[in-house]
């Protein structure tokens, strides 16, 4: 389905929340004006000379320039950022929704580097790697014990935390990943047989995952996990959208939470599957004032479909611009608490050295005209990003009248409905925040090791169960959740709905490892408060 566009000629940035794009550069119609040399660039360029090679101490001024930079950007709102070229790619692999690696998943696991997925269709699948694999050796890169410390360049005091962990992982990442069709030699400790095997694989490109889980609810409500907005968003939604229809979904659950935003284009093109003809989607505003709008096309394959979305404090950008166009067209029913309020849109440009700058470039506003950027003060991004707090301490979290909102910002839907701008998508249905649930990290904290643990070692009994089996009948004599219980150093009996709650969490993680993300949501959904919410909106208007 392709879009239509109604400009009033000006050029669209891209939206992204907490770490999106939606474009890479700039038709500049005379860059011979815009980069051109100049009094304050001069100013800038002796600067850094005179530090170079007059300052009295040796200086990175590299990393001096970096700093200002990134100081520089924070004098004019909160998402114009600064990536370093050592982040972009990272960042951009992310939004593409593609690298070009082995294509497994793994953690560290007493100093060895374990695979817990292989990705379907990946370069490692075709080789015949299989979850549980440990690999030691890539090329002539060690990958386990002190050879991994040191290539990752590890400090003692770095052993251990969290800093320590992610230079592991780029380090493993590093001698793994490399140029499409070239071959990187493994060698493997297969704990299954007892054996090492030498595998050469050919690095291709490897999928990265956006829409996390579809699956049918009942019947006839569907769910759709949407992690965030990146290039190959729409097509996986649209993968799900037609796998649930095809299986008589009526009614569908749109996840939005926790979802930083993305591509605005793609959030455009997924409301597109909503929304009649016609019908406006988004619109942006630049600093001359030139608009461009975004409508829906064609008919969608779910119009006349009932649309339920969820979000949260974390749901941001792309995620708010799909909440408020089909709250503003009275399409579908809102549900859960206040979102982010991002209403910025960016435009990532490159700095000829691998790193980039993303700049705010335009506003965005939904169908009803409003904006719902919360407010922000310059030069201040602590408070800003503080807001989560200031939310739990006003109550909001758990109570929906606690929202403030700005009566001068009251606007209305087609069909009558007020809404707000000014901060964030208020739900049309509230539900608070879990309060219920004791999740005292005593019980918690050594859950994932022994998930990890639990799984390794039972890999093959584990691998005939069904999903629909697993979740009725897995652990039925609390036989694996008392050898959790039996680990912990507890002084008392757990209460019981900490109980219950401990094991559909424990269960839920066993499912992920085996059934990726739908397992894990098909556990936790039957007690997930928004989703109850839905279920019971779904049985009053049935």
């Amino acid at each position: 389905m392709t879009k239509r566009k109604a400009s009033l000629p000006i050029f669209i940035g891209i939206a992204v929340a907490i770490g999106v794009l939606i474009g890479s550069t700039f038709n500049y119609k005379n860059k011979s004006v815009l980069f051109s040399s100049n009094t304050n660039e001069a100013k800038i360029k002796k600067l850094i000379n005179y530090i170079q090679y007059d300052y009295v101490d040796k200086v990175d001024t590299d990393s001096l320039l970096d700093d200002a930079i990134t100081n520089m950007l924070t004098k004019l709102d909160p998402h114009s950022v600064y990536i370093p070229k050592e982040e972009l790619k990272r960042v951009t692999e992310s939004m593409q929704g593609k690298f070009v690696g082995i294509g497994v998943s793994f953690i560290m696991h007493e100093d060895s580097v374990v695979v817990t997925s292989v990705i379907k269709g990946g370069p490692s699948e075709k080789a015949g790697l299989e979850a549980g694999d440990r690999i030691i050796i890539a090329d002539k890169d060690t990958l386990f014990g002190q050879g991994i410390i040191h290539k990752a360049n590890l400090t003692d005091k770095e052993i251990g935390t969290i800093l320590g962990s992610r230079k592991i992982s780029d380090a493993v990442m590093k001698s793994l990943k490399g140029e499409s069709e070239t071959t990187v030699n493994i060698s493997i400790y297969r704990r299954s047989t007892g054996k090492v095997l030498e595998i050469p694989i050919t690095r291709g490109e490897v999928s990265i995952k956006s829409v996390s889980s579809y699956y049918m609810i009942n019947k006839t409500v569907g769910f759709i996990k949407i992690d965030r907005f990146a290039r190959t968003t729409y097509n996986e939604f649209k993968q799900g959208l037609d796998a649930l229809i095809s299986k008589g979904m009526k009614s569908i659950i749109l996840d939005l939470r926790g979802n930083p935003g993305g591509f605005m284009d793609i959030a455009e093109s997924i409301v597109d599957e909503f929304l009649e003809d016609d019908k406006l989607i988004v619109f942006t505003k630049n600093k001359t004032g030139k608009l461009t709008k975004s409508y829906a096309t064609s008919k969608g394959d779910f119009e006349d479909g009932k649309v339920y979305v969820l979000i949260d404090q974390n749901s941001a950008s792309a995620s708010e611009i799909v909440a408020g166009a089909l709250q503003d067209n009275d399409k579908g029913i809102i549900v859960g608490r206040r979102s982010f309020g991002k209403g910025l849109v960016q435009q990532e440009m490159d700095l000829g050295d691998g790193s980039a700058v993303r700049l705010t470039t335009s506003r965005y506003y939904t169908p009803t005209g409003r904006s719902i950027q919360k407010p922000y003060i310059k030069n201040d991004t602590k408070k800003y990003n503080n807001d989560y707090i200031e939310r739990i301490h006003n109550g909001e979290l758990i109570n929906k009248d606690s929202i403030k909102v700005d009566e001068h910002l009251k606007y209305t839907t087609p069909k009558g409905k007020v809404v707000y701008g000014g901060g964030g998508i208020i739900p049309d249905v509230f539900v608070p925040i879990d309060t219920t649930n004791n999740y005292s990290a005593k019980f918690y904290r050594g859950l994932n090791d022994f998930v990890f643990k639990y799984v390794d070692t039972h890999r093959k009994e584990l691998s005939t169960w069904k999903l629909d089996d697993f979740v009725n009948n897995f652990d039925k004599d609390n036989k694996v959740f008392n050898q959790y219980i039996a680990q912990l150093d507890l002084n008392a009996p757990i209460l019981p709905k900490t109980s219950e709650s401990l094991k559909r969490y424990l269960n839920a993680l066993i499912a992920r490892d085996l059934f990726e993300e739908t397992g894990y949501y098909t556990i936790t959904h039957e007690k997930d408060n928004m989703i109850l919410k839905v279920l019971e909106l779904e049985k009053s208007t049935n």
